[in-house]
């Protein structure tokens, strides 16, 4: 394959090692010959059948075996599925990060509780500059959804990228942080060489609504509200609490904070500048007690049902200091992120049993995206003119259709390239092309374990979830292959109590008279076929399928 039309260029390489085809884990490489640059290292967030997970990462794989050309990370704003695995690859290598100031302060705090409080990270304003080997990166400013968020303008030897990051155009942006268009508009004069642009609302047409419109909902809703009042909302949507505490202010309401992330980042942002928390207006648990309740709004955490969050645990009865009322009006200024609709509706179930009104997205304007529609990315197209194009950040549906949007706008096809995590592209000054690949599977972080629970494991969860277990166990004496006592059997999950005596008995008279005959020789052999009998027995019983665990005790 030619690399290159100018004898000893080398080839720019692409790699994202998370973030698409998914909602999520967000993290791309760039690669110029010895050096390598990434820019976000996100979580995602498990799904149903990601039994007893708590977080997805990437697979850092191929970040640890070339550790010694990492340059730099670069953080573009400070939500979970952009800084949320930043520990994990700070347990595995070194680098120096660099990122606005509220990112920083939302790193520190994940860094503190992984007692990483060494890193090395450097905070910019849009504008500076970085050099990284053969890279120099620029921060620009976007509007998204929490502030600080920033997108690369990133010089290479073949020209320049531009990485959005998450973004949108809001032009009223609560917190006066726009979108640089002119920027941009700069970058375009010489066309750039890649865009990678922001998919997530590829598909939904039109223009994002601004964060002002949330601003007025939320302002009329506590304005109107008898009782007290209940919102809640990502803990990294700083400009939503800010709204909140204004509306609290305009009508002589005092405010209590609760949830363990909504706390941190609320007295992060406090330190930092970027909350103005008037005087007196924030209450401690003991004062929210004795407080009126018409005086009184809670923000906590919980907009996604998570099942430990505050919201969940006062809808559920079991938070320490809130119980909901009847004269309550809850608000979820949030969208369920695809995937805990379940949860989150059970929740607002929950609630209006309680007799509290609750005010959620599809009965008003009380979130909106932090995402570019299709005519905020048109305009980033015609602004930046790349020669090449590669959609990010989204499911397979959404790159596909923002490709589709660039070509409409009319970039030739084989310069508009769809791929998939763990692909590697590479980009010369005429040419791109897919070459092969990196590891990219997901790593589930289960407790203190990371990448030790796998597929195989998450089947037999689900498989448990789904039909129980029954263990027997056997003690067999060593000389002669009998059985030393009858059998053991055990379920759980699997049968109620009036049919259990039953099949257990028949269970263990199959064993008996399985291991009632010659001395035993194959002691695999044998683990497996009286798994397989079993199991089909209580499937002819039953018509179940539960998880058969032998257990052969030589004594």
């Amino acid at each position: 394959m030619t690399t290159s039309t100018t004898p000893g260029t080398l080839p720019l390489r692409v790699i994202p090692l998370g973030g698409l085809g998914e909602i999520g884990r967000n993290m791309m490489l760039y690669e110029y010959g010895d050096d390598m640059i990434a820019v976000d290292v996100g979580v995602m967030f498990p799904d149903a059948e990601h039994l007893g997970v708590d977080l997805i990462i990437p697979d850092l794989t191929y970040v640890k075996e070339n550790a010694h050309r990492l340059r730099a990370i670069f953080l573009t704003h400070g939500h979970e599925d952009h800084i949320g695995g930043v520990p994990f690859l700070l347990h595995e290598v070194s680098a120096p990060i660099y990122c606005l100031k509220l990112t920083r302060g939302l790193v520190q705090v994940k860094l503190k509780e992984h007692k990483l409080a060494d890193a090395e990270i450097h905070v910019v304003e849009p504008g500076d500059i970085i050099d990284a080997g053969a890279f120099s990166a620029e921060f620009f400013s976007v509007s998204h959804s929490i502030p600080d968020s920033a997108g690369l303008i990133i010089d290479t030897p073949l020209g320049a990228i531009v990485h959005t990051g998450d973004f949108k155009i809001d032009h009223t942006p609560v917190m006066g942080q726009h979108t640089d268009l002119a920027r941009l508009a700069d970058v375009g004069e010489d066309g750039a060489l890649l865009l990678c642009a922001d998919s997530t609302y590829a598909e939904i047409e039109g223009y994002t609504q601004s964060e002002q419109r949330v601003a007025e909902v939320l302002d009329r809703a506590i304005g109107d509200a008898p009782g007290r009042v209940v919102v809640t909302t990502f803990a990294s949507l700083i400009s939503r609490v800010q709204i909140v505490i204004d509306a609290a202010e305009r009508y002589d309401r005092r405010v209590f904070v609760t949830g363990r992330s909504m706390i941190n980042n609320v007295n992060m942002a406090r330190d930092l500048g970027y909350l103005r928390v008037p005087a007196n207006i924030l209450m401690t648990p003991n004062q929210v007690r004795d407080y009126p309740s018409h005086k009184t709004i809670i923000i906590c955490t919980g907009s996604q049902g998570e099942p430990t969050a505050a919201l969940t645990r006062m809808a559920t009865g079991t938070h320490q200091q809130i119980t909901i009322h009847e004269d309550d009006t809850v608000i979820l200024s949030s969208n369920p992120v695809p995937g805990n609709e379940k949860f989150v509706y059970k929740n607002i179930d929950l609630i209006m049993q309680a007799g509290a009104k609750v005010i959620y997205n599809r009965l008003a304007d009380v979130h909106v995206r932090g995402h570019a529609a299709r005519e905020e990315l048109k305009i980033i197209h015609r602004l930046v003119r790349p020669k090449y194009f590669v959609p990010i950040h989204g499911e397979y549906r959404h790159l596909v259709l923002h490709r589709e949007l660039a070509l409409l706008l009319g970039m030739p096809e084989e310069d508009a390239v769809v791929m998939t995590d763990g692909e590697i592209l590479e980009l010369t000054e005429d040419h791109a092309e897919i070459v092969g690949s990196v590891p990219a599977d997901y790593v589930y972080v289960d407790g203190l374990g990371i990448g030790d629970v796998d597929d195989f494991v998450l089947r037999d969860r689900q498989h448990l979830a789904n039909d129980g277990m029954l263990v027997f166990v056997a003690a067999i004496d060593r000389h002669n292959g009998t059985l030393t006592r009858p059998p053991e059997v055990m379920s759980h999950g699997f049968v109620g109590p009036d049919e259990e005596q039953a099949l257990l008995d028949g269970v263990r008279q199959r064993v008996t008279d399985a291991l009632g005959g010659e001395r035993a020789t194959d002691w695999r052999a044998l683990h497996e076929t009286l798994k397989d009998n079993v199991a089909e027995y209580l499937y002819r019983q039953t018509h179940r399928r539960p998880l058969v665990i032998p257990v052969m005790l030589e004594v």
